[in-house]
Order: structure tokens, then sequence, then C-alpha cells
């Protein structure tokens, strides 16, 4: 009893008292902290509109102009080929030759994507990526001296060796400036160039046949000349136009040996907007000179292999499309001529533009659930085949072609989806080696699926012609392996929900909130979530 009449005195109510205050005064504090919080955003925001208007562009413009050096020998196959100066008949190919000379291309692309990337993580960036570009532009206009088999073959080969690591560079180079979380909406608008390219490739090959015979050349042979020569000349303009990678404020790069012979690029940002960046940037961002211990730890990661399977089913559906829509299209009506194919062509990509506006902000947004829109991405690119390969009655059937425009729809958000997916985990698992390693195996390995649809399938394969119902096997095995994505990625998502993501944990245990709950590793993730009010959302990053 002593101890109750004790316990209600004046001592517990100061003590009480003081709790009191105690919390008002956190809560203040809190309050504080929330209301500085949304200054930083705003103020981070504008930073990395910044960033955006000096990266994006180029990375559209140079990924403009490879897709369409390395894509337009798919519509050189039919432009003017009523005259018989299609590629075909100009460097008397059979279409099993066709098939090879397009397929060497990415057995090149396999074997060098890794190599290159890890190359550009030890060197500067921006000169590599302007290598890159400026060799695509070189073997490009050299396409246009083509004149048998074995050039081909030996063009598209260094086609294949010059590009290699541009599509993985890009992402990896993107990460070196962006958190996974902001890269996915990035991806998705200089991914957008590919589309655009593939449609204006194809609107623009119309005029190109038009010059048949101009100047000794025949159609395909100016589009191949003045896209290389483009090229070339933007490849060079890129090193004075992409920054190079961010150093933290006050450092001073380093220009001793062979870095005084390269034109030094303007920084990304000065001054205080420098320092912000880096500071936000930091959270997730660590440069460190990576060993080959590093390196296999990427490889033996079993995280990577279903994202390799995922990327194998729709860039080979991808690059099916481009390089024999033409082809499926004349399959539907034989009648059609060759600058009606490639005014046909064009809309497929137009779809896939539209898809990739739409679907890569709402996947960034909600980004723990990319999955499920690469899925349902995937599902309206089978839905297309199945139409293309069965709709209608007769071989002149329209609803068919409709059924490409699914497909293209399909096709758009589902190779950023992967890349950026791949970013968000390896760049917090495995640090800068991780990205560059990760990114250029899913890449490299999942462009096995190219090889298949370029030379395996559209290529005579005779149950293709059997019946009214054109190229029925090709598409089937497309439909197949874009199941094999499906089911990969639902097992990558059972796997990440049961097994998990390790080392992430670790890094972001160092970090925990108040309340026990591990902090996100991407501070730009976890400012978004409260801005949106997502509320507590499984991190599969």
């Amino acid at each position: 009893m002593a101890s109750a009449t004790i316990g209600q005195g004046p001592i517990d109510k100061g003590i009480e008292e003081s709790r009191g205050n105690s919390s008002k005064i956190r809560e203040f504090h809190r309050d504080v902290e929330v209301g500085q919080e949304a200054v930083d955003l705003d103020r981070i925001e504008k930073v990395y509109k910044k960033l955006d208007k000096r990266i994006l562009p180029a990375f559209w413009v140079l990924y403009f102009l490879c897709s369409a050096i390395r894509s337009n020998v798919g519509l050189a196959q039919t432009m003017n080929a009523d005259k018989g100066h299609d590629l075909a008949s100009e460097l008397n190919l059979t279409p099993r030759q066709v098939s090879t000379g397009l397929a060497l291309f990415y057995v090149c692309y396999v074997l060098f994507d890794l190599p290159s990337n890890l190359f550009m993580s030890r060197l500067s960036p921006h000169v590599w990526m302007s290598r890159i570009v400026t060799g695509v532009g070189i073997i490009g206009t050299c396409l246009t001296a083509m004149k048998a088999a074995w050039s081909f073959y030996l063009l598209r080969l260094l086609l294949g060796i010059v590009i290699a690591g541009m599509w993985p560079g890009m992402s990896y180079y993107l990460t070196l400036f962006y958190p996974p979380s902001r890269t996915g909406k990035r991806i998705g608008r200089y991914f957008t160039a590919a589309q655009v390219s593939a449609a204006v490739v194809g609107l623009v090959s119309a005029g190109f046949q038009e010059m048949d015979g101009l100047g000794g050349l025949v159609g395909f042979q100016w589009m191949f000349l003045l896209y290389g020569l483009v090229g070339t000349v933007v490849g060079i303009s890129l090193l004075w136009w992409l920054p190079d990678r961010p150093l933290p404020p006050g450092q001073i790069r380093n220009r001793k040996g062979w870095r005084k012979l390269i034109p030094q690029s303007r920084p990304a940002l000065t001054g205080e907007d420098a320092r912000i960046h880096y500071e936000d940037l930091t959270r997730v961002y660590h440069n460190k000179i990576w060993t080959m211990t590093d390196l296999w730890q990427v490889i033996i990661d079993w995280r990577l292999w279903p994202l390799v399977i995922m990327y194998f089913g729709v860039v080979g559906v991808g690059i099916g499309t481009q390089s024999y829509g033409t082809v499926i299209i004349r399959g539907i009506n034989p009648d059609l001529t060759g600058i009606e194919l490639s005014l046909l062509f064009a809309p497929i990509w137009v779809m896939d533009l539209i898809a990739i506006l739409i679907v890569t902000p709402l996947s960034d947004r909600f980004h723990h659930h990319r999955a499920l829109f690469f899925c349902c991405a995937v599902l309206i690119q089978i839905s297309g085949l199945l139409v293309t390969t069965f709709a209608g009655n007769g071989s002149n059937s329209w609803s068919r072609y409709g059924g490409l425009l699914m497909v293209g729809f399909g096709l758009g958000p589902t190779v950023p989806i992967c890349m950026t997916w791949t970013n968000e985990i390896f760049q917090s698992r495995h640090g800068e080696v991780g990205v560059a390693a990760a990114s250029a195996l899913v890449s490299g390995l999942g462009n096995l699926g190219s090889i298949l649809t370029t030379y395996a399938l559209y290529t005579g394969w005779p149950a293709d012609a059997v019946g009214s119902h054109k190229y029925r096997k090709s598409n089937l095995v497309m439909i197949g392996i874009l199941c094999g994505s499906i089911l990969s990625a639902t097992i990558m998502v059972a796997l990440l929900k049961t097994v998990g993501n390790g080392r992430a944990k670790q890094i972001s245990s160092a970090s925990s909130t108040n309340d026990g709950e591990a902090a996100y590793v991407d501070g730009a993730a976890r400012r978004e979530v409260q801005q949106r009010g997502l509320g507590r959302t499984f991190c599969f990053g």
C-alpha cells in the first residue's frame, strides 16, 4: 500500500510531465525533419531533372542511331525487291545465308558484352560509350560496300564486336548518376529511341527506295551510307557531350598519362547541385576498384539466372519481330510492294513506344511489383502472336496484322523492366561491379534468344509454309520462350520472398528505423514511398 501511495504522489506526476514534454520535443523534431525532408526532396528533384537534360538526350540520339544501323538489314531484305535490288538479290544470298549473317552479329554480342562492360567500369565511361558509337558508325558505313556473302558475314561480326556492351553499358552508366528506384523511367525514356528508330527507319526506307540507282547505289546502300556517316559524327561528339562519372565535391579528376589526350567533358553538375546530388547518390553508390573475387560472386549469385531467362524470351521475340517484321507482313498479304511493307512496319514500333511511355513510369512508382508489370506485358505479346498466327480464314487477313501491333505493344516495357530490376537487385548486393557484370551477363546471355529467332526461325522452315497459317511453327516457338520468361519471373519472385536478398538486408540493417524496421538502402526509394503513401511493401531489391 505504501508503494501505491508513493506512486500516486507528486514525484510520479513530475515524471509523467517530464515524459510528456520529452514526447512533445521528439514530435517537434520529427515534424522539423519531415519539413526538411520535403524541402530537400524538392531540391533533389530539380537536381535530377538537370541531370536528365544533360544525359538522356545524348543517350536517346546514340541509341536511335545504333538501333537503326543494327536493324536496317531487316528492311534491306524487302527494299526494291520488285527490281531485284533487295539485299539477297544484290549479294546473291539464300534465305539461310541471310539468317546466318543476322545471327553472327548476336554471337559476337553475347561473347563481348561482359568484357566491354568490365572495361567500361575501369576506364572512363563516357569515352567508352563514344568508342562504341563511333565504331558502329564506321562499320555501318562499310556495309554499303558489301558485295558477297563473305563480306556480309565479316561486317556483321565486326558490328557485333564494336556494339557489344552498348545496352548494358548504358544501364550501368545510368547507375553512376541515379539510384535504382529512379532508373526504370530513365531507361524507358531512352529505350523509346529503339522504337522510334524502328518506326522512322521503316518510314524513311520508303524514301531511300526512291533513291534506288542514284549515284550507282541501290536503295538499301544509301540507307547504310547515310546512317553510318551520321553515327560516326555523333559518336565523336559524345566525348564532349556525355559527362564522366561523378566525383566527391572538391575532388579533381586524374588527367595523367593517356587521359591527357582525351577531351575533358563538362561536369554534369556544379556547385551546390553537385554536393546535393553526391550526398543523395552515396546512399547507394559506392565506387571501389573491384577484384576477380567480386566478379565471381556476381556470376555465382543465383538471382542472375532467372533474369537471364526472362531477358532471353523477350529480347528474342523483339529481335525476331524487328528482323522479320516485313517478312511476316508479306506472309499476311503477298501482294504488298516494298514501300507498302516499310510503311506497315512502322506502326508496330509506334505501339511499342506508347507502351513504354505508359508502363515504365508506373513500374517505377510501384517498383516492388516489376515482375507483375513484366508478366502482363509478356501475356499481351503471347496473345498478339496467337492472333497473328491463327486469326482470319486466309493468308490475306488484316486481323493478323493487328496481332503484330499487339506484339509491339507488349514488347515495349519488358526490356527496360528487366534491366532495371537487375540494377535494383545487384547494386544493393554487389555494388558497382554488380551492376556492370550483371547487366552485361543478362544482356549478353539473354541475346542467345536473338540467335535463336534470327537463325532458326522465319528462314524457310518447311512447316512454316504449310496451309494458310504462314510461319505457324516459328510463331509458336516464340510463344514458348515467352512462357519461359513468365515462369522465370514467377520463380524469381517466389525465391526472393522465401530466400530473400541477404547482403542487401545486411547493408540496410546498419540504418534501421527506430521501430526496428530495416530502412531502404536506396534513400530515394524510401522518400518516394513516404511521399506517395504506398505503405509498407515487400522490397524485392
